[in-house]
């Protein structure tokens, strides 16, 4: 190893890992490509380090320029994630789950700690700004965007780089950028984005609502649990095609599917800039609980608005450092985790 490739030198680049992630959890809409793209880019930049001229590009610009052309590279391979609710109608009540579509169909969910750093100066409005553009219906919505037409939009309205510093990433012109900004921002207008109330933690409104879905859901208490949702909420459960919209179809599902989470116990998290509950089932006479399944809401004018239930706990608990099991005596807290 290059002698000048240890300190100061790798934590300086060490320092943009969240930053660098976030960009490219947003460019390729899963948590696990976006960690492979950021150690790629960290890669690149340690080999090539001793030719990296601070004159020409700050240390920032230079990692963003290399950390893009790794997601472009990327995306010439992939196809476009999405949710459930792009992929189809709506599932009347009594559809059967279907066949589950492969991972990389998915926006997959991430923790907010792997892409959002601290907020400037502590300021909880920079909070609330950064949790919104890792929204799952946000993330999803800008792989409707071309790549390079997402890299703009991204760099000049999430991170709010200028058009002259983004042109100059792209080696392309101001007006270039700015055109492309507009049709991007044009294309994300059609889409339409439902709104979603901030996720504040310490907000008491906001922490009952959840406790009393704790509550339910762990009773599974249908009534209950329909009546903090929204009239129009919708419920998806990847990998399956299948989702509902409605209050009334997703009460009947529920009835219908008998007692299925009889037992089970919820432990708070965030994902997405949301509230999430990672989903434990007894397993076995011993009392232990073994990982299901990540739930992720949206919550919009005090009820909850959409229930995304994400299969695949075996990779993503470890990917928000949850717990793989656990025994009795069971102490479910309502404090999230920020």
């Amino acid at each position: 190893m290059d002698a000048r490739l240890t300190t100061p030198t790798e934590p300086r680049l060490e320092a943009h890992r969240v930053e660098l992630t976030g960009f490219c959890y947003r460019m390729l809409g899963s948590g696990f490509e976006a960690e492979d793209a950021v150690q790629e880019t960290l890669l690149r930049a340690w080999r090539s380090f001793g030719r990296y001229d601070e004159s020409r590009a700050s240390l920032r610009t230079w990692l963003f320029t290399i950390a893009t052309r790794v997601c472009l590279d990327m995306l010439r391979s992939t196809q476009r994630r999405a949710r459930a609710m792009d992929l189809g109608p709506a599932s009347p009540a009594g559809t059967a789950l279907g066949v589950p579509l492969s991972e990389k169909v998915w926006i997959q969910p991430v923790p907010d700690s792997l892409v959002i750093g601290p907020a400037e100066g502590g300021d909880p409005a920079d909070l609330v700004a950064r949790r919104e553009t890792i929204r799952l219906a946000f993330v999803a919505a800008l792989q409707h965007l071309p790549p390079r037409q997402r890299v703009v939009l991204i760099l000049r309205d999430v991170l709010c780089w200028t058009a002259a510093e983004t042109a100059g990433l792209l080696q392309s012109t101001v007006a270039s950028v700015n055109s492309a900004l507009q049709r991007a921002r044009s294309t994300l207008k059609d889409v339409g984005l439902a709104p979603a109330d901030a996720f504040r933690p310490m907000d008491a409104d906001q922490r009952l609502l959840l406790n009393r879905y704790c509550e339910a859901f762990e009773h599974y208490d249908v009534a209950a649990l329909v009546s903090l949702l929204h009239e129009d909420a919708t419920m998806s459960m990847p990998p399956f095609a299948w989702w509902l919209r409605g209050r009334a179809d997703i009460r009947r599902t529920l009835l219908a599917a008998g007692n299925p989470c009889e037992g089970a116990r919820l432990l708070a998290c965030v994902a997405n800039g949301a509230p999430a509950f990672a989903q434990y089932r007894p397993d076995g006479p011993d009392g232990r609980y073994v990982p299901f399944a990540l739930v992720v809401l949206e919550v919009a004018d005090g009820l909850i608005t959409e229930t995304t239930t994400y299969l695949d706990a075996e990779r993503l608990f470890p990917l928000f450092g949850l717990p793989t099991g656990i025994d009795r005596p069971w102490a479910r807290t309502d404090e999230f985790l920020t």
